[in-house]
């Protein structure tokens, strides 16, 4: 068996650490340099790529289901705002001109009720999302499309 040319290098090694390659070495019935040479081989040809592809992979899985949850927010919150809108223009006839001052301080005096209570609920909860499941929401969807496409 014909052996890889060697080249000889010769460097100082912490007292522990020569401890260490010496009972390695004994231990598996190699020599100290066949440990050496394991161990650079190890550490300079590491699976460093494939270890940062897998993280850069698991990452962007992550970042895409946050994109799904985040577009089906996003989705949500259009139709709520969607359907309210076309309730109320729906069912509140405009007002007289008379009565347009009191309306407009009554609207803001409520409009500070809403915000407090936007408020309250995005802090404490309970979130919109957890009272309207996907399932719901698709259901519902269907049955308003439905419902819409008859008028």
């Amino acid at each position: 068996m014909r052996k890889k040319p060697h080249s000889k290098q010769t460097f100082r090694l912490d007292i522990e650490l020569a401890k260490l390659l010496e009972e390695r070495a004994h231990a598996r019935g190699v020599s100290r340099t066949e440990v050496v040479e394991a161990a650079l081989m190890s550490l300079l040809q590491s699976d460093q790529d494939e270890r940062m592809e897998a993280a850069l992979a698991r990452r962007l899985d992550r970042l895409s289901r946050q994109l799904d949850r985040l577009e089906w927010h996003v989705e949500l919150t259009n139709e709520a705002i969607g359907l309210f809108v076309r309730f109320w223009l729906t069912s509140n006839p405009p007002l007289p001109d008379t009565a347009m001052k009191a309306a407009q301080a009554i609207g803001k005096k409520r409009w500070q009720g809403f915000v407090e209570s936007l408020s309250r609920r995005m802090e404490a909860g309970p979130k919109l999302r957890d009272e309207v499941g996907r399932e719901q929401v698709t259901g519902t969807q269907k049955s308003m499309i439905s419902d819409d496409s008859g008028q």
